[in-house]
């Protein structure tokens, strides 16, 4: 980008998302937020702003269903652990919410791994779509050492999300789509092959396939999921004595390092 094209932009900013004519009115993709977009649930508004369309209700109520599935109260686990420090040490709400969000992107949970499973199957349809096998396609996956997100749980064999989100995804029309069975045909190689189990990340990533979600529409829609969970981890810290989630005594530290060094030398 040169010098004059930077200048376009100093204080002009051209865009077609929505625009805010203070004291008049709030354009969101060509609609009027407070007259046309007024009857949408918050979630459905979130998905007409990441998508520039409305997605339809039982597209809504799908992602709904991972929001609900996927709040878990429970400060012993991510992301929540974070949001329940955070309380305990008494800084506020929104920083508290904002520090267990930005965790729950991490390269083996949460954020990332969804993507990368939802572009695992992308990539496995069109394997299949050239003539290919889809149990040629997982081999050929694990061949090159890349890890199968939404296959394997930590701490768990089973998954307890799944048969709910299948329960919904009968409930919204999206129990027999391409990647949801897809889903369910690599399970059954990686299970008997390698005896892994199969975690939710699989299958609302293939439901997201089902539904034509690109990878960063995914990635947003799916960012804030786990707030539920941690208000409630948050409050629960902060009603208790101060700095007094989770203690660590120094003793209790376990630690493989170097040894102890002189700074003098």
């Amino acid at each position: 980008m040169n010098h004059e094209q930077l200048l376009e932009t100093e204080s002009h900013w051209l865009t077609r998302i929505g625009k805010a004519f203070l004291t008049e009115r709030v354009v969101m993709h060509g609609k009027d937020l407070h007259h046309e977009l007024d009857h949408l649930e918050w979630l459905h508004l979130y998905l007409y702003c990441i998508l520039g369309k409305d997605p339809g209700e039982n597209v809504a109520k799908m992602l709904n269903s991972y929001w609900v599935g996927t709040s878990y109260p429970d400060p012993s686990i991510w992301p929540n652990h974070v949001a329940a420090l955070a309380g305990s040490v008494r800084t506020t709400p929104s920083l508290g919410l904002m520090a267990g969000l930005s965790i729950s992107e991490a390269s083996i949970y949460g954020r990332r791994p969804e993507v990368r499973a939802l572009d695992f199957f992308y990539r496995a349809g069109k394997w299949c779509d050239e003539g290919g096998v889809l149990e040629d396609f997982v081999d050929h996956e694990k061949s090159l050492g890349r890890i199968l997100y939404g296959y394997g749980r930590p701490l768990a064999t089973t998954d307890e999300r799944i048969a709910f989100t299948l329960d919904k995804a009968k409930e919204y029309g999206f129990s027999e789509g391409r990647y949801l069975k897809m889903a369910f045909s690599v399970y059954e190689h990686l299970n008997t092959t390698y005896g892994y189990s199969m975690n939710v990340a699989a299958v609302h990533a293939a439901l997201a396939a089902d539904m034509g979600f690109s990878c960063e529409e995914y990635q947003l829609i799916l960012t804030p999921c786990f707030v539920a969970g941690m208000a409630p981890c948050f409050r629960d810290t902060k009603s208790r004595r101060e700095g007094s989630f989770f203690p660590i005594r120094c003793e209790s530290i376990v630690y493989h390092g170097r040894e102890k060094r002189d700074w003098e030398g």
